[in-house]
């Protein structure tokens, strides 16, 4: 086992319900109430300072039902780490934004796929479906050829869904990179 999840094991104990090894790869599988401690341990302590992706897992008929998962990784890519928690369908995850801010958009998409919602989540609202929406489209029961559900009139309306959205380009850029879209206010 590697170092790192050594000293998860001492800093948290009974906490870390499982942890595992396949090819190289660490997966930690930790108790919900745990779960943002461990994230700010793995930032603070032991040097994970990229979030790299945050998803979920939908176990259907098994309780309980969801797992999020957390891939973690040091900048220079000398380490990585898979983060796993269970999560029962009437349950709420604590948000990780305050420990990485790129967590905002991740977590807004599995709300928006999967339903679990996230405490303190500065702006949980749906970001691929439309907002009323009544399904969570990567849900098990959802099925494959979708549901038929009224569609909000925004593909008429004169006014582009994304216009003064979160993203911003330069219709006059000089060059490719210039052009490209990037978060507002951080170009």
């Amino acid at each position: 086992m590697s170092e790192f999840v050594i000293k998860l094991e001492s800093a948290f104990g009974e906490k870390i319900l499982g942890k595992k090894e396949f090819r190289g790869e660490h997966t930690v599988l930790v108790e919900l109430s745990a779960l943002h401690d461990v994230m700010v341990h793995c930032k603070e302590q032991l040097g994970f300072d990229f979030l790299v992706d945050i998803c979920s897992v939908d176990h259907d008929s098994v309780h309980p039902r969801f797992e999020m998962v957390y891939e973690i990784a040091s900048v220079d890519d000398s380490q990585h780490l898979r983060v796993k928690a269970p999560v029962a369908e009437d349950e709420n995850v604590q948000s990780v934004v305050d420990v990485w801010k790129t967590a905002d958009w991740h977590e807004r998409e599995v709300y928006d796929m999967m339903g679990i919602k996230f405490t303190d989540h500065p702006n949980l609202k749906r970001i691929l479906m439309w907002e009323g929406y009544p399904y969570h489209p990567l849900r098990k029961e959802f099925p494959l050829a979708g549901k038929p559900t009224e569609m909000p009139d925004v593909a008429f309306t004169g006014v582009a869904p994304m216009e003064g959205g979160p993203f911003v380009t330069s219709s006059c850029a000089t060059d490719a990179v210039t052009g490209e879209p990037r978060a507002k206010g951080e170009s």
